[in-house]
């Protein structure tokens, strides 16, 4: 039976909820993390518009941003917000996997028999906005790995739909780094011998991949030729 997996992610799910919680944070450069000598937990699209990352030390995130506000983070808040968009989306559909506190994956294989799969997952995205208030994109596709990186591609707020024969188009002129596997460490490695695109790195022998980085290597070329069997483990 021909798959049908939607990957769902909240959008800037930390600042979102801030910023449901207080209004003022609205439309600024917003760090969440703490202190200083913190890191950046998230940063709101005005503040990756200087150079804000994740994971960046604060320090640094204010030079690049020096207006930015920085809230410390209330993850109290976060779980409680996640938990209520799990509940939205499970009362919706049987198979659901929580991926992470703002990350899920759905199973929708054999639904189309009743109602277009695309169709009823605009209807869940939005059901979980008007019941929290968050916003949240969305992709389906035939597999777990092409579904994220489709919502990758269609943050924020957006919605994509990958059909099977369009899975390569897709893919191949996009950076490696958007395999979900791909590190830096990964990216640099491929990198220096010239593999920056998915459709390059799909055309590798998968042999060499197995020799350049292990046994992964056959894993990421997989993957870079849209083929992932992962199952959606239910929540």
């Amino acid at each position: 039976m021909k798959r049908a997996i939607v990957h769902m992610d909240m959008d800037t799910f930390f600042v979102s909820c801030e910023r449901l919680n207080n209004s003022q944070l609205d439309g600024i450069p917003l760090i969440i993390g703490g202190g200083d000598r913190g890191v950046v937990a998230s940063c709101s699209y005005e503040a990756r518009k200087f150079g804000v990352r994740s994971a960046m030390p604060i320090r640094m995130a204010l030079r690049l941003c020096p207006d930015a506000k920085v809230v410390k983070g209330d993850y109290e808040l976060y779980s409680n917000l996640s938990h209520l968009v799990t509940e939205v989306i499970q009362e919706r559909v049987p198979i659901v996997e929580k991926a992470s506190i703002d990350e899920f994956y759905l199973d929708l294989s054999g639904m189309d028999k009743f109602f277009g799969c695309y169709q009823w997952t605009k209807e869940i995205s939005a059901a979980v906005t008007k019941e929290t208030g968050l916003p949240i994109s969305f992709a389906l596709s035939s597999n777990k790995t092409v579904s994220k990186i489709g919502t990758g591609e269609a943050k924020p707020e957006g919605k994509k739909q990958i059909i099977e024969s369009e899975i390569k188009s897709f893919l191949n002129p996009l950076s490696v780094k958007k395999i979900p596997m791909v590190g830096d460490k990964t990216f640099q490695l491929l990198s220096r011998i010239g593999i920056r695109t998915i459709q390059t790195l799909s055309e590798v022998p998968v042999l060499v991949l197995q020799q350049m980085i292990g046994v992964n290597g056959k894993e990421l070329w997989k993957k870079a030729n849209g083929i992932d069997e992962s199952l959606v483990v239910p929540y």
